[in-house]
């Protein structure tokens, strides 16, 4: 039986790959930073729940200490938004810092400290975005958020390099405009719609596909 990890897990697009990796018959162990939200309705033994901050190496650390075996699948979607601010007066720094650290720097310390338990064949995801795409930006505003995605995409590809040789692939992965709390009500595409073609892109995933930035339904976005 496959293992796989799902941090931000309990709600969104975490909690539909959750119970969509449980239908698939892996064990899955899903993150969660202060409620249990959509999690705690999952009735199923193969779901193992977590408290955990992306900030806090302690928890990360608790995280890797309770999984038993091998890690398949690392899902590394936990992620916030800034505040939308429309032009540079309005920037926040203090926030920005924290959404890079949630954005940017968690999915790095999360693979680090689970990286002992990667094994040839695992995956990562790491769930980007288009705003992270530079050649898309056309728009600008979102500051903080679209820099955290184009810094993660940046780590991620330094990351990839380096686990080439251990045979773990890496992707990059935008799921689309969705209808979540972040995503908002406006959104074209339903969490379903979007989980569908993120599971599609994790069962073709293999090595020399590693380090590719794609959208959920496999179409190629430019950096």
């Amino acid at each position: 039986m496959k293992t796989a990890v799902v941090t931000g897990a309990n709600r969104g697009i975490g909690l539909g790959l959750t119970k969509k990796l449980l239908e698939s018959g892996y064990v899955v162990h899903s993150t969660f930073r202060s409620s249990l939200g959509g999690l705690s309705a999952i009735e199923n033994d193969n779901l193992k729940t977590h408290k955990m901050d992306v900030r806090d190496e302690n928890s990360i650390i608790t995280l890797s200490e309770s999984i038993e075996g091998n890690i398949d699948l690392l899902i590394n979607n936990a992620g916030v938004a800034d505040g939308r601010w429309q032009s540079i007066s309005e920037i926040d720094f203090d926030h920005s810092l924290e959404v890079f650290h949630i954005n940017s720097l968690g999915p790095i310390l999360i693979t680090q400290k689970l990286l002992h338990k990667l094994k040839y064949g695992s995956k990562i995801l790491m769930m980007s975005s288009l705003m992270g795409s530079i050649s898309d930006c056309r728009s600008g505003k979102s500051y903080a958020y679209r820099a955290s995605k184009t810094a993660l995409n940046m780590l991620s590809i330094a990351m990839k390099n380096e686990l080439d040789a251990a045979g773990i692939s890496i992707m990059i992965i935008h799921p689309g405009w969705v209808e979540t709390d972040m995503g908002g009500p406006n959104a074209p595409l339903s969490v379903g719609e979007s989980i569908d073609g993120i599971m599609d892109r994790i069962v073709e995933q293999n090595l020399g596909l590693s380090g590719r930035y794609v959208e959920y339904d496999g179409s190629h976005i430019e950096w």
